[in-house]
């Protein structure tokens, strides 16, 4: 009888984890239905400093480009770039953004602008005007960016 109820818990738990799994890519499916909604996951992954969710944004082969340089793959800038980066802010905060975005089929062209600060966990603090231009691909109903461009620049006072 122990056995028999073991099972039964193993077999209503695994549904229950399919269940919330399913429930998890809906939300992500969801997240990336627009091109506007992809880019503003981005951001807002960017301000929770939290990287776990971020490579479902990009294509597999998704190019990222930054401040004049090629990082290669989003799984390499996040690797050796951005994901060391963000251990180092206290908090990362846009502002003023401007998003503008042309879909031709299911390629979609965006370009954005904003401002960002960034605090450091030493408690400095970096103001910057910043620029990105994307191109975002429509797979599976979702979208997806498959190449990034940012720069920045220090505001004028």
């Amino acid at each position: 009888m122990k056995y028999i109820g073991l099972a039964l818990i193993l077999a209503l738990s695994t549904v229950s984890y399919q269940a919330v799994a399913h429930d998890k890519d809906a939300e992500a499916a969801s997240i990336m239905e627009t091109p506007e909604n992809t880019l503003e996951a981005y951001r807002s992954a960017i301000e929770s400093l939290d990287d776990t969710n971020m490579p479902r944004l990009f294509t597999q082969d998704a190019l990222v480009f930054e401040n004049g340089k090629a990082e290669g793959s989003f799984g390499n800038y996040l690797a050796h770039h951005l994901g060391p980066e963000l251990k180092e802010f206290e908090s990362f905060t846009f502002s003023n953004e401007t998003i503008d975005i042309s879909v031709i089929g299911e390629t979609a062209i965006a370009s954005e602008t904003y401002t960002y600060t960034i605090v450091l966990k030493d408690g400095r603090t970096i103001e910057r005007l910043g620029v990105t231009t994307a191109v975002l691909v429509k797979r599976d109903e979702s979208w997806k960016i498959a190449q990034y461009h940012s720069s920045s620049r220090t505001p004028k006072k």
